[in-house]
């Protein structure tokens, strides 16, 4: 009866979200052929619409509409260099100005990115977010605890920030880009308290809850349905470790902050593409199964093509949870490391990239942490000015920890690893003290 009133007073404080959400219900229900001939129409509109009020694609795809037959794996990529540059160029003619508003990546890939976003994209963000959460058998009302790495999300106008209150929202967000071991073990007493029916967040940082609930034998509350893993990539040895603390499934999701929603895992473990929200392809590029990834409902900045910097490959087969939308599985990335200082402080990789924010000219970065108390940064970027690099320094003394040394290097380029990726930060890699 409770989260029947809290559904009932959410749905009428955010109604465009639950008409987003109802329309994606129904769209799911359709057989695959019908979904993906929809697909097809959906990615033939925003081709035409780019084209028709965008200067960066009226420029762009002209070449291609003018001969009239073309194959679309024949249109250019969009990468992330040309939406630094073209940024103004992305942005529709049809957008109400006074209402978009630019975001930013986490630059999981080591590219910070800035974007375009208003109201009706993030309304539609998080009805895609609860369709994945329905998954699970949550319903709207039910309580959701979220804990996310990335502050900026969780201040006021931020994705998880100015929440109208558990009462109605169901939803409580802990800040959590930095933690204590006593402060796992608290959390865990919240997750009690509390009794969610989800968790979402971080991989890494729900995997080191759940280790602290199973060290200190903390029961979880029968409430739980499912865990949600975004962000990063989730290791076989972090879901095992979330299903014994949290006696429930965990569920990976795939998505970015300039395109969210791509796909998240069912009931039967298995990565569904969500295709009425995105044309996923799967491309040899530089010897690697690069994703490029298509908005078929952003006509506030489309990308056609956008070369998202992750690894992956689409899948034959349908899958036994019944759901219409195929199928793919990601490779190694989004393969962060945690940041561990020498008072007991572990600091997660989000906190570096919101420190570089805003510095576009930044073409590649990567923190390297050579010791508990040095830090170095590697920059494919002009040399940085006095007042940045002093801003940097003062920031990580006062939030990492006083004693942390920052160099700055300048490089041509930076290596990606044997994998294939590029890590944005990497920790010592040591373990925590008797733990392996």
């Amino acid at each position: 009866m409770i989260a029947r009133l809290r559904h009932w007073l959410h749905r009428r404080h955010h109604p465009l979200r639950y008409d987003h959400l109802d329309a994606l219900l129904r769209t799911q229900s359709l057989k695959r052929e019908d979904l993906l001939a929809r697909q097809q129409r959906d990615l033939a509109d925003i081709v035409d619409f780019a084209a028709a009020h965008t200067p960066y694609y009226a420029e762009t795809l002209a070449p291609f509409l003018q001969n009239g037959r073309f194959g679309f794996n024949e249109l250019p990529v969009l990468k992330k260099d040309d939406v630094t540059r073209r940024l103004d160029n992305l942005l529709a003619d049809t957008a109400n100005r006074s209402q978009a508003k630019l975001g930013h990546t986490g630059g999981s890939t080591g590219k910070p990115l800035v974007f375009w976003y208003d109201d009706t994209k993030h309304e539609l963000m998080r009805a895609g977010m609860m369709r994945s959460y329905m998954l699970s058998g949550w319903q709207p009302g039910q309580k959701i605890l979220n804990f996310w790495g990335a502050r900026q999300d969780v201040v006021p106008g931020g994705v998880f920030g100015a929440q109208l209150g558990d009462a109605i929202a169901a939803e409580h967000t802990i800040s959590a880009y930095e933690y204590t071991e006593a402060q796992l073990v608290e959390w865990a007493r919240f997750i009690q308290r509390y009794r969610p029916v989800l968790l979402q967040g971080y991989a890494s940082v729900l995997a080191e809850v759940a280790r602290a609930v199973i060290e200190n034998r903390l029961v979880m509350p029968k409430t739980l349905l499912g865990v949600y893993s975004t962000a990063e990539v989730l290791t076989d040895a972090q879901r095992q470790r979330m299903q014994q603390a949290f006696g429930c499934k965990a569920f990976n999701q795939y998505g970015s902050r300039e395109i969210p929603n791509i796909a998240c895992e069912c009931s039967q473990g298995r990565l569904h593409v969500f295709t009425d929200m995105v044309f996923l392809e799967s491309r040899k590029i530089d010897d690697e199964n690069r994703l490029l990834v298509t908005s078929l409902t952003n006509r506030l900045m489309p990308m056609i093509r956008y070369d998202i910097g992750d690894s992956g490959r689409l899948l034959d087969g349908e899958c036994d949870c019944g759901l219409p939308f195929p199928l793919m599985e990601m490779d190694l990335c989004r393969q962060n490391d945690l940041i561990r200082t020498s008072s007991g402080k572990t600091v997660h990789p989000s906190y570096f990239n919101r420190l570089l924010y805003g510095q576009t000219q930044i073409r590649q970065y990567q923190w390297v942490q050579r010791d508990l108390d040095r830090l170095e940064l590697n920059l494919v970027a002009p040399p940085l000015g006095r007042e940045t690099l002093a801003s940097l320094e003062a920031s990580i003394r006062r939030d990492v920890d006083a004693r942390m040394v920052l160099k700055v290097h300048y490089l041509g380029e930076i290596p990606r690893t044997v994998s294939g990726k590029h890590r944005f930060v990497i920790g010592l890699g040591a373990a925590r003290p008797g733990h392996p």
